[in-house]
């Protein structure tokens, strides 16, 4: 008997409205922003009480895919290899939301009882009647049951379901300080907070199971970039959050409102336009250069470990084609070919086209550590205003192209961040070298007079700048 289809169907066909009446009506445009406040409220709310039925749906699935002979899994019976699959079949999610859903599952489904068939209590019950309430989504959910089911095994069950309970009242906005209802995240940090007090064992079986499962992992090199995954130790994420503060930490910012367009056209409309995902991606870029070039990394053949990128001499000069990184199944650009090689080492390999190598010549450009110090103590950093990369993170550019003549000279090498370093040809600041001292011209949107300065954030120069006027 199907008590749900109609309901569903209703359920449907009222929300199919409620969409198409605040689209052409533009309900949310025209909200004030209390009234757009309390909307959000309640579609969320609403969305909550779906997720308690597609939880319950999932468990169901998942108990009829879990015993007995494969065949007879309900999953088997619709061609899918698990429940994950079927999962993504039906809803349209992907694989990591689908997994989710049966976590949430397995954590407030109610058990069976195998000689009876009663419905025994869930693994955590207040969590279920917040679920049912719409108190809970699946975000809550896993955000209450995560910490306080990884010390499950340490805990006493009493005082595991008086831990629930209190992380309940917080979700219901009922808690012992009277708080609103707690979001997700505030609602993790609770219950992680009672899972610490309640573990006897502290930290330590914690840190064997992550010391167990950490790892790294670089995926299939795609058109969009290659993908990683892994779990990091808590220290290593740690160091490496720390890495990416210290470059992410407040700069100062430049910003000329009068200033958007140049010949007609739309320009910048400021000094750093990166999300902080991709802020971080180049803080981590930053972080292999310099590990890479410590000499503290063990050795590939006696040599410290280096990125071999391969160009033909003809798409080098002209700019086109592709050039391919060892290692990397799909191919990079010129661009990027340029830039590697300007902070790095050049060694030219003649070869027919048949492969057969003709002749090697030796390695050039390559600034020498003497080098790299002098510019450091002239520079003091990224050359480009307000950028604040300390010398250390820096690559070392060529303002006139070695290909082009210009010198592996200090008065032709000027220090800039993997971003700029990267980014310069595309981000409007120009840089010159005027006798051995680096000049640049700030893009239109950096103020209205744009003339060629000196720069550089060393102390020396600047204390000496500040004492002639």
């Amino acid at each position: 008997m199907d008590l749900l289809t109609a309901p569903l169907g209703d359920l449907l066909t009222q929300a199919a409205g409620v969409v198409d009446a605040a689209v052409s009506e533009r309900a949310f445009q025209r909200a004030s922003e209390q009234e757009l406040a309390g909307q959000v409220t309640v579609i969320a709310a609403v969305g909550r009480l779906v997720e308690a039925l597609l939880v319950d749906a999932v468990g169901e699935v998942m108990a009829r895919s879990e015993t007995g002979f494969r065949d007879e899994f309900m999953t088997s019976h619709l061609g899918c290899r698990n429940v994950t699959e079927l999962v993504e079949r039906l809803t349209r999610v992907d694989a990591r939301t689908a997994t989710r859903l049966q976590r949430a599952a397995k954590a407030v489904r109610p058990a069976v009882s195998d000689t009876t068939g009663e419905l025994l209590p869930a693994r955590f019950p207040a969590v279920r009647d917040a679920m049912i309430d719409g108190v809970a989504g699946v975000d809550g959910i896993l955000a209450i049951c995560d910490p306080l089911q990884a010390a499950t095994p340490r805990v006493a069950p009493a005082a595991q379901r008086q831990a629930e309970q209190v992380v309940v009242a917080e979700a219901r906005g009922e808690g012992p300080d009277g708080a609103p209802p707690a979001s997700a995240g505030l609602l993790r940090v609770h219950a992680q907070a009672w899972a610490l007090a309640l573990d006897p064992d502290g930290a330590e079986p914690r840190e064997r199971t992550a010391l167990r499962r950490r790892g790294f992992t670089l995926g299939q090199a795609t058109p969009s970039g290659v993908p990683c995954r892994g779990l990091l130790l808590p220290e290593v994420a740690a160091q490496l959050q720390t890495i990416l503060d210290a470059h992410l930490s407040p700069k100062v910012t430049f910003d000329d409102p009068t200033a958007r367009y140049a010949d007609g056209q739309p320009v910048l409309t400021g000094p750093d336009d990166r999300t902080r995902v991709q802020k971080q991606h180049d803080a981590l870029a930053a972080a292999l250069t310099v590990a890479a070039s410590s000499g503290l990394l063990p050795t590939i053949g006696g040599h410290a470990p280096t990125l071999v990128v391969s160009v033909t001499a003809e798409n080098f000069h002209s700019g086109r084609g592709y050039a391919h990184a060892q290692g990397c199944d799909q191919p990079v650009t010129i661009d990027t070919a340029r830039h590697i090689g300007c902070a790095g080492v050049i060694q030219r390999v003649t070869s027919r086209a048949n492969g057969r190598i003709l002749s090697i010549g030796t390695e050039d450009r390559v600034f020498n550590r003497h080098q790299r110090r002098a510019i450091a103590l002239r520079d003091g950093g990224c050359v480009i205003p307000g950028c604040g990369t300390p010398a250390g993170w820096c690559e070392i550019h060529h303002v006139t192209e070695h290909a082009h003549g210009g010198p592996t000279h200090t008065d032709n090498g000027v220090m800039l961040c993997w971003y700029h370093h990267r980014s310069l040809d595309r981000i409007g600041w120009q840089l010159r070298m005027n006798h051995g001292v680096p000049e640049i011209k700030a893009p239109s949107w950096w103020g209205i007079d744009h003339r060629w300065r000196p720069t550089t954030t060393s102390p020396t120069r600047l204390h000496h700048t500040i004492l002639k006027t």
